[in-house]
């Protein structure tokens, strides 16, 4: 048996965990009641629960805040390296019934047909230049072609409007259509709609006063266009597709089906379920003019969609143009990442970018190397200011250090700016050379514009994040140390290898980490004095964000980058171990 003065407890004293311990031990001779008359192990349970959801309650709304202005956008971006439903769900006909193309030559008619019926849809919505732009990544010359296209999809199926038009002209009517698709009940619906819409304006013509005429000009908005379950059944490829005319000229245009006559896709759609079914057993609104059409139809004159695109734009038999729009109708692609390390996706499957377009390797392995260089650039010029600072005077010290910081008070664009005054051929380094007589005045230095003129600016501005944590790491490192070796008969190189700079590995250690994170990341200063041959990674993800729009890419780009930095991060803590690094 053991208590507080023979067991754990006279090291601990009484702690929750303790007390429930001994709660334990108590039940097991009898129950101990808490003030409150409930078991004391209960008491303690629920008292602790309650300390750690006040706990919670308080860092909540910093997780909150993180997880909303942080996170989410982090994991949205990532989200965005593998998305790609904008193929699928602007061509979903298409998509469809592109799964059984061998890759040989243009597909067939029933594809150019499906591709007919979405091209109209996606140009009502709009739709179309964005699949354009998008597709256009990846061959180029797409995205004219879909603007081309969507500006003529509607002359594809004309000869059946003319034809429809031609046997009655009630088929060019808005109210036939609307009628003939309609269900009885909103057809009755709208009547009513009409009518109040009618009492309105005649109240309105009336009204005598401005806030009589506002409140006589309000009505409600026409009821929704709801499809006739005998429509669905007599016309299966037409009702649907008028349905969705109907959704869109009142939700996107605001128009009345009375009025508005549907799409060409659509009569042709009429066209093919008239030939099939011929319009057996439909009783519905409109029958005799359904009955009239389904003789006359087989008479039409017919085209072919596969000959209406190829006069379009010919581009639409290439292979090239069918085989990239199949290989991106997947709603997740990894070909944002293929490009990001210079392959691609292609009708015959993972190729290498062409020799002129692979640029993103090379750039990786510059961001890599050249942050490297100015990290190591930062160490050696960092290190003699911190030792130095650190066995100063206070006061000294004070003051020096404010110059140390002195340039965090100026922004980064005018530092950077001011580098390339002084790096330029006819600027202040090379002038001042010339002058010297150290350099002819017809071989001046080439220091910007290039990796050069990058690491000398990024060196100086990210010297104050190598100088911070080796200096508060030196400031603890007790002087008397030294000097004990040296006592005992170091030299002073000695002492310092073998006693103080073994302490000041710390501060080594988070002051590379924090440059070199901080300069992999760097995009401004190489777009400046970067040129062609000193730019980063990052430069080309902000292209890709603010120009290109083509934030797939980016976003691969910045997965990958994100990816290298974790594996490194692991090394380094493999290697050095994390646990050795001190801000002091």
């Amino acid at each position: 048996m053991t208590d507080q003065v023979t067991g754990p407890d006279q090291f601990t004293g009484a702690t929750p965990d303790n007390a429930i311990r001994n709660a334990d031990r108590e039940e097991r001779s009898g129950p101990m009641l808490a003030a409150d008359g409930r078991p004391l192990k209960q008491s303690l349970n629920r008292a602790l629960r309650a300390q750690k959801l006040r706990a919670l309650a308080l860092i909540a709304p910093l997780l909150v805040f993180i997880v909303i202005t942080f996170i989410l956008p982090i994991a949205d971006m990532l989200f965005r390296s593998v998305e790609n439903q904008i193929v699928s769900e602007t061509l979903p006909r298409t998509v469809v019934a592109l799964e059984d193309w061998d890759g040989d030559g243009a597909p067939e008619e029933a594809v150019f047909r499906a591709l007919a019926v979405d091209m109209t849809i996606a140009a009502e919505l709009k739709e179309h230049t964005r699949l354009g732009s998008r597709l256009n990544y990846e061959t180029t010359g797409i995205s004219s072609l879909f603007r081309k296209t969507g500006r003529a999809v509607d002359d594809v199926d004309e000869l059946y409007v003319d034809q429809f038009e031609d046997l009655n002209e009630a088929w060019e009517e808005g109210a036939t259509w609307a009628t003939l698709m309609g269900s009885e009940d909103w057809i009755e619906d709208r009547a009513e709609w009409a009518a109040q819409v009618e009492a309105a304006e005649a109240a309105q013509d009336a009204a005598t006063t401005a806030e009589e005429a506002i409140a006589a000009a309000f009505e409600e908005p026409a009821p929704r266009f709801e499809l006739a379950d005998q429509a669905r059944a007599a016309f299966p490829s037409a009702a649907p597709l008028y349905s969705r005319f109907a959704e869109i000229s009142q939700v996107e245009n605001e128009d009345s089906l009375f009025r508005e006559e549907p799409w060409p896709a659509v009569y042709e759609a009429l066209y093919a379920d008239l030939l099939a079914e011929g319009g057996e057993g439909y009783q519905g609104p409109q029958a005799d003019l359904v009955a009239e059409a389904a003789q006359a139809v087989s008479g039409f004159e017919t085209i072919s969609a596969r000959d209406a695109f190829a006069d379009i734009d010919e581009d639409w038999l290439d292979s090239d143009v069918w085989g990239t729009i199949q290989a991106f109708s997947d709603p997740y692609t990894a070909g944002y990442f293929l490009s990001a390390v210079d392959l691609q996706l292609s009708p015959e499957g993972v190729v290498a970018q062409p020799d002129d377009q692979r640029i993103y390797a090379l750039l990786f392995q510059r961001t890599l190397f050249m942050s490297m260089v100015i990290m190591f650039s930062c160490v050696l010029l960092g290190y003699p200011i911190a030792f130095l600072l650190s066995n100063l005077p206070m006061r000294t010290s004070n003051i020096l250090l404010i110059l140390v910081l002195l340039p965090f008070w100026t922004s980064l664009l005018v530092r950077t700016s001011a580098w390339k005054v002084l790096l330029q051929q006819q600027g202040v380094i090379n002038d001042t050379l010339v002058w010297l007589g150290v350099l002819a005045d017809s071989n001046r230095l080439e220091l910007i514009n290039n990796q050069t003129g990058t690491i000398i600016a990024m060196t100086h501005i990210l010297l104050p994040f190598m100088i911070l944590p080796l200096y508060s790491v030196m400031k603890t490192i007790p002087p008397y140390y030294v000097r004990a070796a040296k006592s005992l008969g170091a030299k002073p190189s000695t002492a310092f290898w073998r006693v103080y700079f073994p302490q000041s590995v710390p501060g080594i250690g988070a002051g590379c980490i924090l440059v070199f994170i901080l300069s992999i990341g760097y995009y401004i200063t190489p777009e400046l004095v970067g040129g062609t041959t000193g730019t980063f990674i990052s430069n080309r993800i902000a292209y890709h964000i603010s120009q290109s729009l083509n934030w797939g890419l980016a976003a691969a780009l910045g997965s990958i980058l994100l990816a290298v930095v974790l594996v490194l991060y692991y090394l380094y803590d493999r290697i050095v171990g994390i646990d050795n690094v001190s801000l002091g």
